[in-house]
């Protein structure tokens, strides 16, 4: 450390020295969770060779602290009750299926890392790692160690990079594309005129438009070709063969024959061959790049939710507010939201009466009414009049969150289909050497000027990208598509498995139904007055904390209420008063009010219990004035949607612990016919498992503690999104907006994104098939090489970016 300076920043309690004030700039930045300072103080800061972690970060291990840790590292109890920790990384650099493979087998390499999973089309990755044995900027420096840039995800700096590699692409291609125009007007003449003695061209102006090809190829090669030779050169070191190595070796190969023969005056020149494949394949590059942007933006639209500030209200309910950074909010502030504002995090609202939109969190297009008491999310949007919201959860802790979280986990792990592209493309580029070296070899003896650019073409015509984009760009257009319609994907699998169920089981209560007890029909006797028996049920029930007085009360809503003297609660069976006529009046079980008037239950009630159902009764001592049929209704819409459900042709089945003729009554009713009551949680997972060995592949949709270990045992499993924690944990998909309707449009996407995953990789396989042949034969030039290679990449992501269309209704 340099003498004389005594800069200390404290971090975690304890003053810690820098060596200087970038340093310093850089340190408080961080412990601030300010990031956005902190890339810029540290892109400002000089770079050691380490080029991942800046000075401050390499002397101090800043990321190794909660403090900085909070914002992108959780805490994860791992089955065996080992406490590890996951990052959520950002990395730069990445620009092939082999730069993947090469960074998730270098940190899995690392002492104390359990798991890495790097998404390919997203750039994200995701690291676990055992604390006890290795710190986060030990992995930071591995990965740095091999070239590549990692940091912190965040969403701002998401974007940053974002704009940096297409500001630096468009740099590039714009070079390239200028040297290309001007090295074609120098070697059009060459091409078109008779060169020699007694020629349309001498052999000095010959050798002079070679002379000025080179000049203005070197910037091609050596700008905009750049990042081809040196992620070549990194492949290599570490013993590691990806799709730069043999663009590069043709590129090289042809560049260096180019100018060997402008130096002898002897021989072909490629400068034009040269400039135009290095132009068309960075076409193609940026376009796929553009197009992986877009998906991803789709996938991180939940991180942008939430605003940067809110206004905050220290001294409710005194009116005046201030505005603060919402990573500043803590549980129990009051924030003001105004209208087209957004909630800064999960709260009840405190003041006011609006509707929010919530269709970023629930795929829920229609605004949700919100008064004083009612709950509401963050990163929903306020949509009519200021609310005044007091928060209960805020950061890391909030729903949002945790959607994000899932949609994370989701994202990085590989289904069964990518990881075995992976291994084919990991092998591909290996066998295409061997074939370039082979077809070189052998047009050297049958016509060897022709030899080299059909060793280039051979080289650059294949794409092993196409094939490692065909999965991953598909999965992650999907991933933001369901996601838009409310349905959650948690598991890298479950796309795939979602397309393909044939058995879709339902758990009752909370699923098919609402998961609480509501009025779905009521009678008045003969002679009795609707209003007035309203108004003994508000009277009655005003009090009651029981589901079914609630349900009474909903039902009846606000007006008028009866004045009554002496009530009391029997338990069990209802509540009994007086009238100010001094009569006796009852609402309960059916039994204790005819308890009152000797009167038999009519047939209806007698229907009603018989199906299943509560029934209140209300009547005084001349006899009923009114009985309600009191159940868990059905969700709305969830009739229409099951009947979608059979369109596909899937078998469905209703497993529920609830009572067998309450469960054949909803059966009936959304016409089912495999229906099954009375099943304990250990009696499902013996269904499932039976219809697994069945041969079917099994879907099972629940909500509840006791669905969990079904779940679990179903080949893909939803969890309603207001279902319990547990259930949710346990699932791989989780339908945030609770309406079936939305599944059945998930399912449809489902099976697109199968669909488009085929069609790309039949098209990549398909493409090399037909295109290496061809080049081997010789009818494939350099730039042609390049135009294919570069459209089998862009084709696939294109294909991938139709599942961004909306649906049509009724699928």
């Amino acid at each position: 450390m340099p003498a004389g300076l005594d800069i200390e920043v404290e971090i975690g309690g304890e003053p810690r020295r820098m060596c200087c004030g970038g340093c310093q700039a850089v340190a408080q930045a961080i412990v601030a969770n300010n990031l956005t300072d902190y890339y810029r103080h540290r892109d400002a800061m000089p770079e050691s060779p380490r080029e991942a972690i800046p000075q401050a970060l390499q002397e101090l291990g800043l990321f190794d602290h909660p403090e900085v840790q909070k914002n992108f590292v959780r805490e994860i109890r791992t089955s065996e009750g080992e406490h590890e920790r996951e990052a959520a990384l950002i990395l730069e650099g990445i620009t092939c299926a082999a730069c993947v493979w090469l960074n998730e087998a270098h940190i899995a390499r690392q002492p104390g890392v359990t798991a890495v999973d790097i998404n390919y089309a997203t750039r994200r990755a995701r690291v676990r790692w055992d604390d006890n044995l290795t710190k986060l900027s030990a992995i930071l420096e591995a990965i740095q160690a091999i070239g590549y840039r990692a940091h912190p995800y965040d969403i701002t700096r998401s974007e940053q990079l974002a704009q940096k590699e297409r500001r630096t692409a468009q740099w590039r291609l714009f070079v390239a594309g200028f040297g290309m125009m001007q090295v074609m007007m120098y070697a059009l003449p060459a091409y078109m005129a008779d060169v020699g003695e007694g020629g349309d061209m001498s052999l000095d102006i010959s050798q002079l438009l070679r002379w000025a090809s080179l000049i203005l190829t070197i910037p091609v090669i050596f700008y905009s070709a750049a990042p081809f030779f040196r992620n070549a050169w990194r492949d290599i070191k570490f013993r590691r063969v990806g799709m730069d190595v043999p663009v590069a070796l043709g590129v090289g190969s042809a560049f260096a024959a180019s100018v060997w023969a402008t130096l002898t005056a002897a021989g072909e020149v490629y400068f034009d061959s040269v400039t135009m494949f290095v132009f068309f394949l960075l076409t193609g590059r940026y376009l796929e790049m553009m197009a992986r942007q877009k998906a991803a933006r789709g996938v991180e639209a939940l991180a942008r939710a939430l605003p940067a500030f809110a206004e905050r209200l220290p001294q409710w309910p005194a009116e005046e507010g201030e505005r603060v950074a919402v990573v500043d909010l803590c549980v129990g502030d009051c924030v003001r939201v105004r209208p087209g504002s957004v909630i800064p995090g999960d709260g009840e609202v405190l003041d006011g009466a609006s509707s929010t939109d919530e269709s970023l969190l629930t795929g829920e297009s229609r605004p949700v009414a919100k008064q004083t008491g009612d709950a509401v999310t963050g990163g929903s949007v306020n949509v009519a009049s200021p609310l005044v919201v007091r928060l209960t959860q805020v950061g890391e802790a909030t729903r949002l969150a945790s959607i994000r979280r899932l949609m994370e986990q989701a994202a990085a792990e590989k289904p069964a289909l990518v990881q075995q592209a992976d291994r084919i493309a990991a092998h591909f580029v290996w066998v295409l050497l061997v074939l370039a070296l082979v077809t070189g070899a052998y047009w050297l003896n049958v016509d060897a000027d022709r030899a080299l650019w059909v060793f280039v073409a051979v080289l650059v015509v294949s794409c092993p990208c196409a094939l490692s984009l065909a999965t991953p760009a598909a999965l992650t257009v999907a991933t933001g598509a369901l996601a838009r319609e409310g349905v959650l994907v948690t598991r890298g699998h479950a796309i795939e498995t979602l397309a393909r169920a044939t058995h879709w089981i339902f758990d009752k209560t909370g699923t098919l139904t609402v998961g609480r007890p509501g009025v779905v029909a009521l009678r008045c006797a003969e002679g009795a007055d609707e209003t007035e028996a309203f108004a003994l049920v508000r009277a009655l029930e005003q009090a009651s904390e029981h589901p079914l007085g609630r349900a009474l009360l909903e039902k009846v809503g606000a007006g008028e209420t009866a004045q009554l003297t002496l009530l009391r609660a029997q338990t069990g069976l209802g509540i009994e008063a007086r009238l100010q006529s001094g009569d006796q009046i009852r609402i309960g079980v059916p039994a204790f009010v005819a308890a009152l008037h000797g009167q038999p239950m009519t047939a209806e009630m007698a229907d009603w219990l018989a199906a299943g159902d509560s029934v209140v009764a209300l009547g005084d001592s001349t006899g009923w004035r009114a009985w309600f049929r009191i159940a868990d209704a059905l969700r709305p819409g969830v009739a229409v949607a099951l009947g979608r459900f059979s369109a596909h042709g899937v078998k469905l089945t209703i497993l529920s612990g609830d009572a067998p003729q309450t469960v054949a009554a909803v059966a009936a009713e959304l016409g089912i016919a495999d229906f099954h009551g009375g099943m304990a949680p250990e009696d499902k997972h013996a269904y499932v498992r039976a219809a697994q060995a069945g041969g079917a592949n099994v879907a099972m949709v629940g909500d509840g503690v006791n669905d969990a270990p079904v779940l679990a045992q179903a080949h893909v499993s939803v969890a309603m999104g207001a279902g319990t924690d547990l259930a949710r944990s346990q699932a791989d998909v989780v339908l945030l907006s609770n309406d079936p309707a939305h599944l059945v449009a998930g399912i449809a996407i489902a099976k697109r994104t199968l669909a488009i995953m085929r069609q790309n990789l039949a098209w990549a396989f398909l493409y090399n098939i037909i295109a290496i042949p061809l080049a081997m034969a010789g009818w494939v030039t350099p730039w042609m090489a390049g135009i294919g290679m570069s459209a089998s990449s862009l084709l696939v992501v294109l294909n991938a970016l139709r599942l961004q269309k909306p649906i049509r209704s009724g699928t």
